[in-house]
């Protein structure tokens, strides 16, 4: 099998060497997302803002790849602030439908450009 790039214009530059998402057969691995605003490039402000950015950046990788959240097996969440875990969960529930994905929440002492969460994963196409 062949690796190929999945990349949308819809979500912020990859800011290093990384595609946004690799697909391999039908398993599309996508790279982590961080609330940037992918018209500014900048991290948006506020811990509910910087959620849903992180999953509408994912959703576009998502469609990119000709799939949506319907298709993701595994999602990881990392934030910086483990007490914003229920907000996590509340915000999920308007971008995921049952079943939903295995999923891991995961501290961390910080995110690049100091985001206050980052979300990645994997989708498995038909």
């Amino acid at each position: 099998m062949k690796k190929i790039a999945i990349n949308s214009k819809n979500a912020p530059e990859a800011i290093g060497p990384y595609s946004q998402a690799i697909r391999n057969g039908n398993i599309v691995f996508l790279s982590g997302q961080i609330p940037l605003d992918p018209n500014t490039m900048e991290i948006v402000e506020g811990i509910e803002a910087q959620i849903n950015q992180v999953f509408e950046n994912l959703s576009q990788v998502i469609k990119a790849a000709g799939a949506s959240f319907d298709d993701v097996a595994k999602l990881n969440i990392y934030l910086t602030d483990l007490s914003n875990f229920g907000l996590v969960n509340e915000i999920m529930k308007n971008y995921f439908t049952e079943p939903f994905p295995a999923r891991a929440a995961i501290g961390v002492a910080s995110l690049p450009k100091n985001s206050l969460v980052e979300a990645d994963g994997f989708l498995m196409l038909d």
